[in-house]
């Protein structure tokens, strides 16, 4: 794929979604933070269930490390993998209070370097909350990047990497909510709606459906 082709890409949905972001619930850069590290292996409809009872209650690093795990378990317990999630949460929060002023902080480094965040959910916060370009890749945009032709990988890292070497720099700080917000509702796994899906004639597969 060119970049001319790319270009087009990107261009065609900004045109449809002009301000594109996450569909999480978030009030703070912290709120953004615990739910992304919720939403691993979860729906972003699951988890904003789970939050707008959990937040109202604890929505600081202090706050939830002081209702403590079990506490913290009955408010998330409808999301999956929510006793490793509520043990990672309840750490990262005792870091934040002791290491970061309870303060989210603002390099990779130091985001990975909390329990229960990856490259993934660091690249979402970075992105989401702090504005940088970054590319998080989770199983919509490794898909829509690969049967597109956007930016083929084997790997999630493989896409990142050519994901932001390809995709034009005007359109890198929002190119992630764009591809999986497509991802999510057009570019599905099972039968694409290549009929309804508005960047269908330069897309690369094959395999394209009418609907």
């Amino acid at each position: 794929m060119n970049k001319n082709k790319r270009t087009e890409i990107f261009t065609r949905l900004r045109n449809e979604n002009p301000t594109p972001t996450t569909e999480l619930k978030y009030a703070s850069t912290f709120e953004l933070l615990i739910s992304v590290m919720l939403s691993a292996q979860a729906t972003d409809v699951s988890v904003n269930k789970a939050t707008a009872k959990l937040f109202p209650a604890a929505n600081t690093p202090a706050a939830i490390h002081a209702l403590g795990e079990q506490k913290l378990k009955t408010y998330i317990k409808t999301i999956g993998l929510f006793n490793t999630k509520a043990k990672n949460v309840i750490k990262a929060c005792n870091i934040l209070v002791e290491e970061h002023g309870s303060q989210v902080p603002d390099t990779r480094e130091a985001l990975e370097a909390l329990p229960g965040v990856g490259r993934k959910t660091a690249n979402v916060v970075l992105n989401t909350a702090f504005r940088e370009k970054a590319m998080a890749v989770d199983t919509h945009i490794f898909r829509v990047s690969n049967r597109t032709a956007i930016a083929p990988g084997k790997n999630v890292l493989e896409v990142e990497k050519k994901l932001m070497k390809f995709v034009p720099d005007e359109f890198l700080l929002d190119a992630h909510h764009w591809l999986i917000l497509h991802g999510r509702y057009t570019c599905i796994a099972r039968k694409p709606r290549c009929g309804s899906c508005v960047i269908s004639d330069l897309c690369e597969y094959k395999k394209k459906t009418l609907d």
